[in-house]
């Protein structure tokens, strides 16, 4: 029998929605080859008006202004963290941080978070572990999705993971294989949206309820989506800019009916996605849109029994990918691969993460 193994972890996400910082401390326990989890305090740090302002701007920045940017976000983490810490009275092993994207492009042989390792490291006084993805892309890989790892080893009980955030993603096993990819935009054109009135997003869903779907602008997404689903490239930023923000913009149609249009988009390519047989699918839902109640009636609808949407305690629907990636860092500290070939199309598993402090 194996000697159980045990972690205390803290997790560091941003994602694409720029809604916050998700900092999760948790405990990592593997025993006779079985690993669990708990969440034991997790919370969602705002960003300011002020670093909202920054993230969003900094693909636009100098070198030495972006690498300046790159030193303060690491500074912030690290005091968050530091500040976490103390509130809480916690311990913990090693800090596992994605920081946040400003440009992702694989093609180019490049992905760049943002959030220095060694100030996040020199103000927390914690070991770090971070830049996750940068590996995978030199070995030719998206260097994405990372998360059907943790999907793969700590919720393996159900048959799809679905994530919805800023872009929604799903792995699944096939024959053995973990299947994952980045599906569609979701909250990045839905908060992008609400914007446009003044919201930071649509609570529930209530503004796209009263909407009414506008049939071209539906059919100029699906023929994006369409473009892509062969390949299923990772999605970023800078195709969200180049190929659905100026549908969005189309001042011609109301606020009210493109959230409206957009919210039936991104419920079709997900449904879609699931490619579903008759036996129902349990499906994992977790991410900031799964408390878009119009959102999940509409999946729903769509999915004509064939699968059940699974909406855990909120601890695992908030903080899943800062959970993840907390394990993701357990398995580099063990020097074990975390992030599959088969998922991200590179030449070989990587064991991604930069170490600082141990």
């Amino acid at each position: 029998m194996d000697l159980p193994e045990r972690y205390k972890v803290i997790g560091l996400m941003s994602g694409t929605s720029l809604d916050g910082l998700d900092v999760a401390y948790c405990i990592f326990k593997k025993n006779n080859n079985q690993w669990k989890f708990s969440v034991e305090k997790a919370e969602t740090i705002a960003y300011t008006p002020t670093w909202i302002q920054k993230l969003a701007n900094a693909h636009l920045l100098s070198g030495a202004a972006l690498i300046e940017l790159d030193a303060a976000y690491g500074l912030w983490l690290g005091d968050q963290c530091l500040k976490f810490v103390q509130r809480h009275k916690i311990k913990a092993d090693f800090i596992a941080s994605h920081g946040h994207t400003i440009f992702h492009q694989p093609k180019r042989n490049f992905t760049y978070q943002l959030g220095n390792g060694n100030a996040l490291h020199a103000r927390a006084g914690i070991p770090v572990i971070y830049d996750f993805r940068s590996l995978d892309v030199a070995r030719g890989g998206q260097g994405a999705p990372l998360v059907p790892v943790g999907d793969k080893m700590l919720f393996a009980g159900y048959d799809i993971c679905l994530n919805i955030g800023g872009i929604a993603n799903l792995s699944r096993t096939e024959k053995g294989k973990r299947i994952a990819f980045d599906i569609c935009f979701a909250n990045m054109g839905l908060n992008y949206l609400a914007s446009k009135n003044n919201k930071a997003y649509d609570h529930g869903g209530a503004m796209a309820s009263v909407g009414e779907i506008d049939v071209r602008m539906l059919k100029d997404l699906e023929r994006i989506y369409q473009r892509i689903k062969t390949k299923r490239p990772s999605l970023g930023r800078e195709f969200f800019e180049q190929a659905i923000k100026p549908i969005l913009d189309n001042e011609k149609i109301p606020v009210h009916n493109k959230l409206r249009t957009f919210t039936e988009s991104t419920a079709q390519e997900i449904v879609n996605a699931f490619e579903l047989t008759h036996k129902p699918a349990q499906v994992l839902c977790t991410g900031g849109g799964a408390f878009n109640s119009f959102l999940i009636s509409t999946i729903l609808d769509k999915c004509d029994d064939k699968a059940s949407l699974v909406l855990p305690d909120d601890s695992i629907i908030k903080f899943k990918e800062a959970i993840v990636f907390a394990f993701l860092g357990v398995l580099r500290k063990k020097g074990e691969p975390n992030c599959l070939k088969e998922v991200t199309g590179a030449t070989a598993d990587s064991g991604g993460g930069l170490m600082i402090g141990f």
